[in-house]
């Protein structure tokens, strides 16, 4: 048995997960490794805590946080079982039990990955998933604004927690309520704040993580290059299970408003002036832009109307925005009417945690240098009447978020940036093949966005880019580079390099995970 605290061994749990894979995992070369796995877990974690195939509760644990149907089919490379764990010692067991028995595991924190690698393969292997659901608490600091989070938080129980407890302060992360701290905080992480206060990378200060050899870790204990890696590295240096975050100050009253233009009131003119206007308004002041058909603005602004009306007026009156445009509410209630639209949402809406298979989504990124002319606004705005047709999202830089260095966390996309660019397509039925519009957009846009390399937003993972090639047990650099420069630029060697001293043997490893490049002395 490891020795971990509080864990009892069960012969009768050890015996029916050894058996229940069996038809499942058949043709795996590695059944034998597979049982062994099983057993161990089974005399370290408490059965009611690892869920497999056999379990009339597989598909709706597997499933409970699966938010694209694209990878729940037939076809889907699933796991060995999936751990559930309630304590770092379970985190622990399931590292050791993993690196002893040669079976990888993936983390999953809020099911947000755009390309599932939290909880399937595009290949098939042995893996487990170890599910953070359970790991959830906030615990706030009041005296000192500070906060730890447990990775398996999503957003709105951050925020709810946090203006609960001290209605004074936030936390400058993400606009989507479900998606888990964990991997949102490994990306980097962007948001209505993020000009005010940075990135939510920009506000951690410690962690606890579980690293390749079971060793539970804090930030100084994990040292410089390790806890930098952490914040925006991608989430393959190990199990992160908590994070102390810096809250940040927020006024009583927020004031949002949603100004929707068509083209024929100007949509053009009012996205061709807001490339470079977003990113230098004042940092209280946030302004995305949701383009379809139309041209909707969304805006977040830390103070009262009657201050954005001036600044609006004064610096882009393109928008035409009255008083009548404002909402006024606190900030916990702005987290909640970004999405409903409706200031009566109730505020426990943030702690929903439910999903839908009923929308297939497919998402791309980029990043903007240099504004695109209006004459190509114009040629833009027609693809969102093509068959297939998606939106993208423009989420302005500049302010805080710009103004530290590129090298100080692993997201690289700072100075110089205007906004980012998310491109997204929907769509309903049978059919897991996303609409040709996508890549077509994709493609066309390629002219006008950061070039050697084209950016791209590690949140928003996009295997078209790249996947790893793994050779003689690890991946290889040079397969990774292909697609880690895009996501972190220059900062892809020194994560390569902390991933080969601290995860040599490549054990938390996936398509897109950083390769271990290791110093030949």
């Amino acid at each position: 048995m490891l020795q971990l605290a509080n864990m009892a061994p069960s012969t009768h749990a050890a015996v029916l997960l050894t058996v229940c894979l069996l038809a499942w995992y058949m043709t795996m070369p590695s059944l034998a490794a597979s049982g062994e796995f099983l057993q161990c877990l089974s005399a370290n974690i408490p059965t009611q805590l690892v869920v497999t195939p056999s379990s009339p509760s597989f598909d709706s644990v597997l499933v409970s946080s699966i938010r694209n149907p694209m990878f729940f089919t037939p076809t889907t490379v699933r796991p060995l079982c999936i751990v559930m764990p309630t304590n770092a010692s379970h985190v622990q067991a399931v590292v050791l039990c993993g690196r002893r028995h040669d079976v990888r595991v993936r983390v999953r924190s809020g099911g947000h990955d755009y390309e599932g690698l939290s909880y399937r393969s595009e290949r098939p292997e042995t893996f487990a998933v170890v599910d953070l659901a359970n790991l959830r608490t906030v615990r706030i600091n009041r005296r000192a604004a500070t906060a730890w989070v447990d990775s398996g938080a999503t957003l709105g129980e951050l925020y709810y927690t946090v203006a609960k407890a001290a209605p004074e302060l936030a936390f400058p992360a993400g606009v989507c309520p479900s998606v888990g701290v964990g991997g949102h905080f490994s990306g980097g992480g962007m948001g209505m704040m993020m000009r005010k206060y940075g990135l939510p990378v920009d506000n951690v200060i410690d962690a606890t993580l579980v690293d390749a050899n079971g060793r539970l870790l804090d930030k100084k204990a994990m040292k410089r290059d390790l806890f930098w890696a952490i914040r925006g590295g991608g989430g393959n240096f190990g199990i992160v299970l908590s994070w102390k975050v810096k809250l940040v100050r927020v006024p009583p009253t927020v004031t949002f408003f949603n100004i929707r233009k068509s083209v024929d009131q100007g949509a053009v003119n009012a996205v061709a002036k807001w490339q470079t206007l977003a990113p230098a308004l004042p940092d209280e002041l946030s302004i995305r832009v949701i383009v379809g058909r139309d041209a909707l603005f969304q805006s977040l602004y830390l103070g009262s109307c009657g201050e954005l009306v001036r600044t609006m007026s004064r610096l882009f009156p393109e928008l035409g925005m009255r008083r009548a445009d404002c909402r006024e509410m606190s900030w916990l209630q702005s987290t909640v009417y970004i999405n409903s639209g409706d200031t009566k949402t109730p505020l426990e809406t943030l702690l929903n945690r439910t999903t839908s298979l009923s929308t297939f989504s497919r998402n791309k990124s980029d990043y903007v240098k240099k504004a695109i002319t209006k004459d190509l606004w114009e040629k833009i705005f027609p693809w969102f009447n093509k068959a297939g047709a998606g939106i993208i999202l423009l989420e302005p830089h500049g302010g805080r978020v710009g103004s530290i260095a590129d090298t100080a966390t692993p997201y690289p996309h700072r100075s110089g940036v205007l906004y980012n660019i998310q491109y997204v397509a929907f769509w309903t039925g049978n059919g897991t093949d996303a609409p040709n519009w996508i890549k077509d957009i994709y493609d066309f846009m390629e002219p006008f966005v950061s070039k050697n390399p084209r950016g791209a937003y590690v949140n928003y993972r996009d295997l078209d880019i790249g996947e790893n090639t793994v050779v003689g047990g690890v991946t290889s650099y040079e397969s990774g580079k292909a697609w880690g420069e895009k996501y972190f630029g220059g900062n892809f060697k020194r994560l390569a390099i902390t991933k080969g001293k601290v995860d040599a043997g490549d054990y938390f490893r996936n398509e897109q995970s950083v390769p271990p490049l290791v110093s030949r002395k």
